[in-house]
């Protein structure tokens, strides 16, 4: 088996009129993460991204917070993203395909993951409150879809229940970091194929 392990970094900067963001992950790491967005619930999600996924992860970015946390997150997700699929590369061996159902209290929510080169993203979440803190809930599904979009991932993430917004949105960052560690992770079966009958997931 050819070892891609040393190779699977990505590293990002992208800087446009609303935002500067600097990104490095390793997908192949522990799940350390130096994450600093300027905004609080916001790090927090990517530390559990980082923690759960065992994706060393360096996220720093600057961003119009005076206008709102949109493109910031946005952004970061794209950045994020970007890096992502530029550390899969040509996705030899990996195993592709992972689901999983993830408990927190009183929230179950579910992930399944396609690491196809497909980006396409399926967001059944529904929050029950507008804010969690000072953070749009909507924004998940803003960051979830520029992530899906920009690492080229299809990507389902559906909240079965719960009754807490913090619950749900943290249950739904932990299911896809899950599903990403084992999606991503080399299968010593595949060798150093592309699991696909096409022979290209790019």
């Amino acid at each position: 088996m050819v070892d891609n392990r040393q190779d699977r970094r990505g590293e990002i900067s992208r800087k446009t009129n609303e935002t500067d963001i600097a990104v490095k992950i390793d997908i192949d790491g522990s799940g350390v993460s130096d994450i600093a967005t300027g905004i609080g619930f916001f790090d927090h999600m990517l530390e559990q991204l980082s923690r759960h996924s065992l994706m060393d992860m360096t996220v720093t970015a600057k961003g119009d917070l005076h206008i709102d946390d949109h493109h910031t997150v946005e952004d970061t997700g794209i950045a994020l993203g970007l890096a992502v699929s530029k550390a899969l590369g040509e996705r030899r061996g990996i195993t592709r395909y992972a689901s999983l159902d993830l408990a927190m209290d009183e929230t179950l929510t579910r992930s399944a993951i396609d690491v196809s080169g497909r980006p396409y993203l399926v967001w059944k979440v529904d929050f029950p409150s507008a804010k969690i803190g000072t953070f749009d809930s909507e924004l998940c599904q803003e960051f979830f879809h520029a992530f899906a979009q920009n690492a080229g991932i299809t990507l389902h993430v559906t909240n079965h229940y719960g009754s807490n917004s913090h619950h749900i949105a943290e249950t739904c960052f932990k299911a896809v970091a899950r599903t990403l560690r084992v999606a991503m992770e080399i299968d010593s079966r595949q060798a150093d194929r592309i699991p696909s009958t096409k022979g290209t997931l790019a």
